[in-house]
């Protein structure tokens, strides 16, 4: 299970550094446009995120 759940950080942690690696300046304006929203819409996006793994996960396993 631990094994499992390295390969899953470590997933994240490769996909999460490719927008960044190919788009530097596009991901600064992005972080920029998320640092203005609200802290509810922020929460929103992070809730139907979480939401969408979860679907993806049930459906895959």
């Amino acid at each position: 299970m631990w094994q499992q759940f390295g390969i899953a950080i470590a997933l994240l942690l490769v996909i999460e550094g490719i927008i960044p690696f190919l788009s530097p300046t596009g991901w600064r304006k992005t972080l920029q446009v998320i640092s203005e929203m609200p802290d509810e819409k922020v929460r929103l996006i992070g809730f139907v995120s979480m939401i969408s793994g979860v679907i993806l996960l049930y459906l895959i396993h």
